[in-house]
């Protein structure tokens, strides 16, 4: 049995290899020409495109020009045009209970089919404005911008120019979303509007930052708060503007994450090398902890057919990092840099800890379309959740991680920034006989050095 199965999977790699090379380019879209959804050429163990295709088909039916139903509540700003942009609510053709539709917080253990039912029955009503004219730009702005405010699910009625269409739409940053369509009106039935966000919103004094860190320390959730902010709810009245959904969601997590971090470089170290791990939607992950002063890195290793390496031959690897002070520079990576960023300071400030932290991503191929950067932040938040394996050394710690990951650590470690300045720099305290103290070694580290690692195959 063994020995058929790989024969059967040699063939399929000879197959693979012969048709890849008549193909000019190895263009993807060429591949799946050839492939049609049949043969599975790419490798993938499934078809994205029929998986797409079939999520499609169970929704499509029910979207018309006039469409009532129950939005989570949702919206979207797109960044296409920038500064003329489309906003607009996102509804979906279901009345009752779909809260969960756009709150990625219940994501985590959710499969790819479960996470995709949700998205491709919201439908997207575009309506384009500027991105400034935030208090006068009619009813539309006026209602979208009310819906981003609100919580548990609100009844309404979306009237469109045409019946909604398009394919769905995938992004890194942003979860997926269904078809869309110019958006005549809405009507919101019914709205429950969260005080706190209100509050904020009326107070036209307050900085955009102030409102998030002052919102989210009273309990607001991430998705709450993303929403608001990218419909301009938050800030000094004569500077509030619409911002981009995925920039919204990237801007949140780097100013709570930056907050957050203040208190972690003030508390006291932890004692001992931490390792946490998780495992999810063929993701596998593992959060390093080191007893040291703040550095962070997240390193990603895309498997050849996941999504972000559909048709390499070989593992890519990538890493962004930060030492004491967090980076100036935008992450290469993206923004789940920021996300897992935001997930670690949580654990740290409500243990009052500091750590150096490296986080390994392995993504195989079964992580066959991007679904947003909850993926990172919300995995890495279950995984620091639950109690870790502790060690004394940071070889043994390694050593144990390898056990979880299939790549080789003295790959992970020549990718690694932080790792290679753990394992390898003389420190202050290899001279004093003893571990310094936080200041000691902050100030040997506190260069404002930051770094990335281009993509590079294995």
């Amino acid at each position: 049995m063994a020995q058929s199965n790989l024969s059967e999977l040699r063939a399929k790699e000879s197959e693979f290899t012969a048709i890849s090379q008549d193909i000019k380019g190895g263009s993807s879209a060429a591949l799946c020409s050839v492939c049609k959804g049949s043969r599975l050429l790419c490798g993938k163990d499934r078809c994205p495109v029929v998986t797409r295709y079939h999520a499609h088909l169970k929704a499509s039916t029910k979207f018309s020009e006039n469409m009532a139903g129950s939005s989570p509540p949702s919206v979207f700003v797109g960044r296409a045009g920038y500064p003329k942009v489309y906003i607009g609510p996102m509804v979906p053709p279901i009345m009752g209970d779909t809260e969960i539709m756009d709150m990625p917080e219940m994501w985590v253990g959710k499969s790819i089919d479960d996470i995709l039912g949700y998205r491709m029955n919201l439908v997207r009503g575009m309506h384009a404005v500027n991105v400034h004219n935030v208090e006068n730009g009619g009813r539309i702005v006026d209602e979208t911008r009310e819906l981003a405010m609100g919580y548990g699910t609100a009844d309404m009625e979306a009237v469109f120019y045409r019946r909604p269409s398009g394919r769905m739409t995938f992004d890194d940053n942003t979860q997926p979303f269904g078809p869309s369509a110019p958006l005549k009106s809405f009507d919101i039935n019914s709205l429950k509007i969260d005080h706190r966000i209100d509050k904020a919103y009326s107070d036209t004094d307050l900085r955009a930052a102030e409102a998030v860190i002052g919102l989210y320390g009273n309990g607001t959730m991430l998705s709450r708060l993303q929403r608001s902010f990218s419909v301009g709810a938050f800030g000094i009245g004569k500077n509030r503007k619409f911002v981009p959904t995925r920039w919204s969601i990237t801007a949140i997590d780097d100013i709570l994450g930056k907050n957050l971090l203040q208190s972690t470089r003030d508390a006291p170290i932890i004692t001992d090398f931490e390792v946490y791990e998780t495992e999810s939607l063929d993701n596998r992950w593992a959060i390093l902890m080191m007893p040291c002063t703040w550095r962070y890195e997240l390193i990603e290793a895309w498997y050849p057919r996941s999504v972000w390496n559909p048709y390499g031959q070989g593992i890519e690897i990538i890493s962004d990092w930060e030492f004491y002070k967090p980076r100036k520079t935008y992450a290469r990576i993206g923004g789940c840099y920021y996300s897992a960023r935001l997930a670690v300071n949580e654990n740290l400030t409500a243990r009052n800890r500091q750590a150096g932290v490296v986080i390994f991503r392995e993504a195989h191929a079964g992580y066959i379309m991007p679904v947003g950067v909850w993926n990172v932040r919300e995995n890495v938040r279950d995984a620091v959740k639950k109690v870790p394996k502790k060690f004394v050394t940071l070889s043994v710690a390694l050593a144990y991680i390898q056990t979880k990951m299939d790549i080789p650590m003295t790959r992970w470690i020549r990718t690694s920034g932080i790792l290679k300045d753990m394992l390898y720099q003389r420190r202050i305290e290899d001279f004093l006989g003893g571990r310094a103290e936080p200041g000691l070694e902050a100030q040997d580290e506190d260069h404002g050095s930051e770094g990335q690692h281009s993509l590079q195959p294995i």
